[in-house]
């Protein structure tokens, strides 16, 4: 099944996958990984809720993942 032409697709964002359930999962966990604890040493968050600024690179993450649906929160690079 492997082998035949035409069983891999590639979908949106370069992602290369069988079907577009896998590409769905794959998708989410590139987004889940770029905000990873690396990338979120570079960030800010603004909480206009809270009137607070997040610099911690382990609470800027937290901040991210739970700010689904909350407004006035704001993310900026420290450059």
């Amino acid at each position: 099944m492997w082998y035949r032409k035409g069983v891999w697709k590639q979908y949106e964002k370069n992602i290369l996958a069988t079907d577009k359930v896998t590409a769905s999962f794959l998708q989410g966990y590139m987004k889940q990984m770029a905000f990873s604890r690396s990338y979120c040493s570079v960030l800010d968050v603004f909480d206009l809720n809270k009137y607070k600024v997040i610099r911690n690179a382990g609470k800027v993450q937290v901040a991210l993942r739970e700010k689904r649906g909350k407004p006035f929160i704001f993310v900026a690079g420290k450059n």
